[in-house]
């Protein structure tokens, strides 16, 4: 049985964790942006989807549980 607390926790790792991948990728790729790296760019674009899609994986696991 899913409880008020497991999505909670849902809720605060899957923020934590997407927020810390996504801003690894943001951050690293404006370094490489910023020192003329074409490449940084391919770690830019696909930050934000990356930290959903951890949210996601997080809520089928919660919702496989049901």
């Amino acid at each position: 049985m899913v409880t008020r607390s497991d999505i909670l926790w849902l809720g605060i790792s899957s923020g934590v964790t997407g927020g810390l991948v996504g801003g690894l990728m943001l951050g690293i790729g404006m370094d490489l942006a910023v020192h003329q790296q074409p490449w940084g760019f391919l770690l830019i674009i696909p930050g934000a989807p990356a930290s959903g899609l951890i949210g996601w994986l997080l809520s089928r696991r919660l919702a496989r549980q049901l």
